[in-house]
């Protein structure tokens, strides 16, 4: 398997950590969920770095990071990893996108499309309104009041106690959501977090929804990828979406819950490796999405 390494660039002032692997081939790029980070990908990343270059970034707010006072809305989000792969010399690439990193890619691809040959949704925001109940209740007044004191180092240690009682198999999507609920103890994570949240979702679930834009995309190859048992984002937004979109392909992973890529890495690394040698990149340009905005053909 390829070494995983973690480097770092400043990109407009802040810093940018990322983790990459593999030096040849076609330009992949992991992006994470919210309260997530680049390391969840690490054994996606050692197997597919065979392959290809592969590119997985802390998001801004997110990981180590920087964590300015900001704009954290999708279109910010998906400016800041173009011009983190511009810096990195990275004009062309397949877009992968976990749970709200999916909600990324997907603006990404609406708003560079002669960037993107291929997109691949994990578990993915933006995708209906339904969403758990916690991640709506974290954007209610005051909730950055109330955060502090349910996260923190003890959340941390509590993970690790019970991953000890369990012999150290504590399921990975569990310990990972814990880490990642954990570092909202930070002010500065917390404060992204937040502001994250409240930028796609409302008491009511979801106010994000790339849906009614696909059909700019008809010709982008587009993988879904879930886990049948996940309790954040329900399976069906992706069986939905496979059945709106017939060119789309869709894989269900019936061990996992909402983080396929930790408890399934593998397999994900096998059908993406699969669905890249079995599709053409597409070539989108300014001439097409112009005509497809004035002529729409739903999908």
């Amino acid at each position: 398997m390829a070494e995983v390494a973690v480097d770092e660039l400043a990109v407009h002032g802040n810093l940018v950590r990322y983790a990459h692997a593999g030096s040849t081939g076609p330009v992949l790029v992991l992006v994470h969920g919210i309260a997530s980070r680049a390391a969840q990908w690490q054994q996606v990343m050692s197997r597919l770095g065979e392959h290809y270059r592969v590119i997985a970034p802390d998001l801004l707010g997110h990981g180590l990071s920087a964590k300015p006072r900001g704009d954290y809305s999708l279109g910010a989000q998906a400016c800041g990893v173009r011009d983190l792969l511009a810096a990195l010399g990275h004009d062309r690439i397949t877009l992968v996108g976990h749970s709200l990193g999916g909600g990324i890619a997907m603006q990404f691809a609406y708003q560079f499309p002669e960037r993107v040959e291929r997109l691949a949704l994990v578990s993915s925001g933006g995708l209906g309104p339904e969403v758990s109940a916690f991640l709506r209740a974290a954007t209610l007044p005051g909730s950055e009041l109330v955060l502090p004191l349910i996260a923190g180092s003890w959340v941390r240690k509590a993970g690790r106690g019970l991953d000890g009682l369990v012999g150290g198999h504590l399921p990975a999507g569990l310990r990972e959501a814990l880490v990642g609920f954990g570092s909202l103890g930070d002010a500065a994570t917390r404060d992204a977090f937040v502001h994250t949240a409240r930028s796609v979702i409302d008491i009511r679930g979801q106010r994000v929804d790339g849906r009614d834009r696909l059909y700019l995309a008809t010709d982008l190859p587009l993988l879904v990828v879930w886990g049948a048992r996940d309790t954040i984002l329900p399976v069906e937004h992706g069986r939905a979406l496979a059945a709106a979109v017939p060119t789309a392909r869709l894989e269900v992973f019936a061990r996992s819950g909402h983080f396929p890529h930790l408890t399934e890495p593998a397999r994900l690394a096998t059908v993406l490796h699969d669905w890249m040698t079995t599709t053409e990149a597409a070539q989108l340009d300014a001439a097409t999405l112009t005509a497809r905005l004035r002529h729409p053909v739903a999908t």
